[in-house]
């Protein structure tokens, strides 16, 4: 079964650090590029990072740009975002999703992160 699963999400005091991970089965699964996106309370979901599988290239919202880092491990088909110097505003739901070279791009269940103020 084809699938992304989060993993990493808690509650963080402002100012911390948090990493977070995803997942993307089966480890057969060829992918094009991985990403994070967030949904704050009462908002629509953001874009946060993505990275390039192939090549490794990333890009970050203006927003994380500086306090964010993607990274991948191609061998465990797994993406991380490291997140740093966190803000009250960056409390959200953290989704995972996995672009395939073929089929349907998918969506993990997201992971929760709290940063208290």
């Amino acid at each position: 079964q084809e699938q992304v699963v989060e993993s990493g999400g808690g509650l963080v005091e402002a100012g911390g650090s948090l990493r977070l991970s995803c997942v993307a089965s089966p480890r057969s699964l060829s992918i094009a590029d991985m990403a994070w996106s967030r949904q704050a309370p009462g908002k629509e979901r953001e874009f946060v990072a993505r990275i390039n599988w192939i090549s490794g290239s990333t890009n970050y919202a203006d927003d994380v740009k500086g306090r964010f880092t993607i990274s991948k491990d191609n061998a465990k088909n797994t993406v991380f975002l490291d997140m740093k110097s966190l803000k009250p505003e960056g409390t959200a739901i953290y989704y995972c999703n996995a672009r395939p070279l073929v089929g349907r791009e998918m969506w993990g269940q997201g992971t929760q992160v709290t940063v208290s103020s």
